[in-house]
């Protein structure tokens, strides 16, 4: 039979304050020196411990002969107190936002094929409907944004679950998927041609995503399953502007999702290439955290992401 009481017994018994201490303690490794942070005498931080411990029915911390080291469970309450603190900071945040008329803020992660098209969009209609709110946004590739988002310092990330990410602590809406093409200067001499193998691709110079993302991934699969070596002159980037840029002045190739070259406004100076592209990248979607209360800007945003996305198909 488990020690560890019901959940409302430690709703109505756990403390704040026993929270902050679990926190001291494992930033200074010293019982001494975490009550002093706290404001509190150490006979006191004693005391305080050793009633969260009683309470949740298992030690927290391991006593050393020089300090304190926090045990498996202790380690998993830390955890979750980050994350109480994270909310109540945010709830501060958003607060002081709707006292001054603003509808809060809301942190955006964002991978490069969807942030010139469906986020560039969502932001312009957001801004007309909410021109309070605010908005920070970061583009990066999948794994770099959902390991941002699980460390709270993103709200919502517009991707893909990235592989080995911590799935059961996300939550995801999906969107859609996305079909892949090969693409060139309008100039280049290939884009000519009625039909194209990976073969005769292989010895050209592409701009590809870096390792690991999922993109580069399944490129690298394309080249694997055609029987032919992966290029061996690569630049590499996670930024489409740049890949886009390479591409027009330059015979170098590039993969990008379809959707990049429709929205892209210099579209006629590209050429999609004439071959066959069955892959296709895993589902993106709206990425936030499972256990965290959505607040009204993140809502907001993710609402109208859904109406951008429905009035583009």
């Amino acid at each position: 039979m488990t020690r560890i009481p019901d959940a409302n017994v430690i709703h109505s018994r756990l403390r704040l304050r026993q929270l902050r201490l679990m926190l001291a303690l494992q930033e200074f490794g010293s019982l001494r020196r975490a009550a002093d942070h706290i404001g509190m005498t150490q006979p006191a931080a004693t005391k305080m411990l050793h009633e969260a411990e009683d309470l949740l029915g298992v030690e927290l911390f391991e006593r050393l002969p020089r300090g304190m080291r926090s045990t498996p469970f202790g380690e998993t309450v830390i955890y979750y107190a980050r994350m109480v603190f994270a909310e109540l900071s945010g709830m501060r945040e958003e607060l002081v936002a709707l006292e001054s008329g603003n509808l809060g803020r809301v942190a955006v992660g964002a991978i490069p094929a969807l942030a010139s098209g469906l986020l560039t969009r969502t932001i312009a209609t957001l801004k007309q409907s909410h021109p309070r709110l605010s908005m920070s946004i970061q583009v990066d590739t999948s794994d770099v944004l959902v390991q941002a988002l699980l460390q709270d310092q993103l709200d919502i990330v517009l991707g893909r679950i990235p592989v080995g990410a911590r799935a059961e602590e996300l939550l995801f809406d999906s969107l859609g998927e996305e079909a892949l093409c090969v693409i060139a200067s309008a100039q280049n001499p290939l884009a000519n041609e009625k039909h194209l193998s990976w073969a005769e691709l292989q010895n050209m110079t592409w701009v590809l995503q870096q390792q690991p993302s999922p993109m580069r991934a399944i490129i690298n699969q394309v080249f694997h399953n055609a029987r032919v070596d992966i290029p061996s002159s690569i630049v590499e980037t996670t930024s489409i502007m740049t890949l886009l840029s390479l591409i027009q002045q330059t015979d170098m190739l590039g993969v990008t999702p379809v959707s990049v070259v429709e929205d892209y406004p210099g579209r006629d100076l590209l050429a999609v290439l004439p071959i066959k592209f069955e892959a296709r990248l895993p589902p993106y979607g709206l990425i936030t955290r499972r256990h965290r209360i959505q607040s009204s800007a993140m809502q907001a945003f993710m609402n109208s992401v859904r109406a951008e996305h429905a009035s583009s198909k």
